[in-house]
């Protein structure tokens, strides 16, 4: 495959052990479908604590936990009313602090999930702005508005419902004549990021968290805490948003940023952006760490696209410094090897259906070489929950969906939940080993077991023994840059460190190029030596 062009630039060469997170495997836990320790349906801290060896085993980093803390769940969680205690269902504080032991001491980090942009409507400063009515000091801390029209019966503006697909207003009247502002759903009131409150509040709770050992956190919807005081109408493509990407959220991060720093801790941010020098903002040394890189996840699987998302992203993240993020999959996006075997291998929220056709099978292949392309890129990568399982997006009966954008969408979205499925463990156990003594909170298909870990792990061809190995063999790419190899059309092939990474989209069998040991493979070669269709292997060079 000849020469390599000229290498591409990159930060992913950690210094020390406090920057682990410039390389890391973090593994996301979905707590209430991971493992339940008590039989109740529910998974929980308990079946974690019983499953860290397999994560162990597994050889992830880290770990980020979905919000455990109490919560109504009218959004899965991301509904916080209080974030100094850990919801019944998941356990408590202190077998929490347990985890976060346990877990360090097999070598793997916790980092945890803050939503800053609103609490849950049964938040105690919540509750008491409703008591204290219209102009009162409680109300301040949220954004209550008199409506507009005659009698106010009309809501302070027209912002879009950040729920995609939904058109129900983003404003909630309350008997007293007032409207409150949540972004999401009427149960999820957003907050006042000008309030001096609200940013104490939020400082201390990194700082009560910090101090129980969590080594990171992620910050949910980081894009959306500053609004335009003014609160005007939406009007698309005006810059500034008056909710989107506000300058004013800099300052809140480089607050947070000054806590972090006295605990060494790291920032994720889910910061959702078109614009690539905006979202660098966000990666300032003085700001977040890392943030999601989402035009890798909804990328079509098709070799320019990838090429131009890996090239993008790297170019984004130089100029600051930061290490690129990886992800194929989390809590809110359909399942690897369902979205890789359609016809529209992309992914995007407006366009979820129901009934769209897979092919599994070719899902799963392209899920195993993408696994290995993943893995091989220069920065950290981020493992959802059941990937390293090749769990497929399951099918939930309507009457059995929670997720509030089905709901909300009018039951046109099939919504979030059908990769939210507990997890099969063990197969020849009631409910695939998830724990429980009942049926799990949502239920699990049929042929669900076929899936499950025990029968994964004794199967040197499985997509978790893919997984343990890519993991453990990663390190053979080093920390340098990716230096790009010229390749057929439809080819990726780089190289990092001592080893290449070549993975095959195109429709015809690709050479591979010259090299000493073949290191792993999605996939076995051809007959001739050559690398199938769909399919990716690791090179010592």
């Amino acid at each position: 495959m000849g020469q390599p062009t000229p290498a591409q630039k990159d930060s992913n060469d950690p210094t020390d052990v406090r920057e682990w997170w410039r390389s890391a495997v973090i593994y996301q836990v979905y707590v209430r479908s991971f493992a339940d320790g008590d039989g109740d349906g529910t998974g929980d801290l308990a079946g974690v604590r019983s499953r860290l060896p397999y994560l162990a085993e597994l050889g992830v980093d880290a770990l980020w936990f979905t919000p455990w803390y109490l919560s109504p769940m009218k959004d899965g969680g991301y509904d916080v009313a209080d974030y100094r205690a850990i919801d019944p269902a998941f356990g408590t504080l202190a077998e929490a602090e347990k985890l976060i032991a346990e877990a360090r001491e097999l070598g793997i980090r916790t980092i945890v999930d803050i939503v800053p942009n609103h609490v849950s409507d049964q938040h105690p400063w919540f509750r008491a702005a409703l008591a204290a009515g219209p102009g009162s000091p409680e109300r301040d801390l949220f954004h209550f508005r008199p409506g507009r029209g005659a009698h106010g019966q009309l809501p302070p503006n027209d912002w879009p419902s950040q729920f995609v697909g939904s058109t129900e207003p983003v404003w909630t009247r309350l008997p007293d004549g007032e409207w409150y502002l949540h972004l999401f759903t009427p149960e999820q009131p957003d907050l006042n990021w000008t309030h001096p409150a609200v940013r104490q509040e939020h400082e201390d709770i990194l700082r009560f968290w910090f101090e129980r050992g969590v080594a990171g956190v992620r910050i949910d919807s980081a894009a959306l805490l500053a609004k335009d005081p003014a609160l005007p109408d939406f009007v698309e493509g005006r810059d500034p948003s008056p909710f989107v990407d506000r300058d004013e959220l800099h300052d809140i991060y480089r607050s947070w940023r000054a806590v972090a720093d006295e605990y060494d801790g790291v920032f994720v941010g889910e910061v959702w952006l078109p614009d690539a020098e905006r979202f660098a903002r966000y990666l300032r040394p003085d700001e977040l760490h890392t943030a999601f890189n989402f035009s890798f996840l909804s990328c079509p699987w098709d070799a320019r696209g990838l090429r131009t998302s890996i090239d993008t992203t790297l170019a984004e993240h130089a100029p600051v410094g930061a290490p690129a993020t990886w992800v194929l999959c989390n809590h809110d996006v359909t399942r690897t090897v369902t979205r890789y075997g359609r016809a529209d291998t992309g992914f995007d929220f407006a366009a979820k259906s129901f009934g769209t056709p897979t092919d599994l099978a070719l899902g799963t292949r392209r899920a195993r070489a993408a696994a290995l392309l993943s893995l091989a890129l220069p920065g950290a990568v981020y493992v959802y929950q059941g990937e390293e399982l090749g769990l497929p997006e399951a099918d939930i009966p309507r009457e059995r969906i929670e997720d509030p954008m089905y709901l909300r969408s009018g039951g046109t979205d099939p919504g979030r939940d059908g990769c939210r499925v507990p997890l099969p463990w063990a197969a020849e156990t009631p409910y695939a080993g998830f724990g429980s003594r009942q049926e799990p909170w949502l239920p699990q298909p049929a042929g669900w077991s076929a899936y499950a870990a025990d029968l994964q792990a004794a199967d040197p061809g499985s997509m978790l023994a893919l997984y343990r190995a890519g993991i453990r063999l990663r390190p053979v790419f080093g920390g340098g840059p990716l230096t790009w190899l010229p390749a057929p059309e439809g080819v990726l092939a780089f190289g990092r460190g001592d080893a290449v990474c070549v993975v095959n989209l195109a429709d015809t069998p690709a050479e591979l190029p010259g090299h000493t040991e073949l290191l792993l493979g999605s996939g076995p070669l051809d007959a001739g030596g050559r690398l199938p269709k769909d399919t990716a292997v690791w090179l010592r060079g």
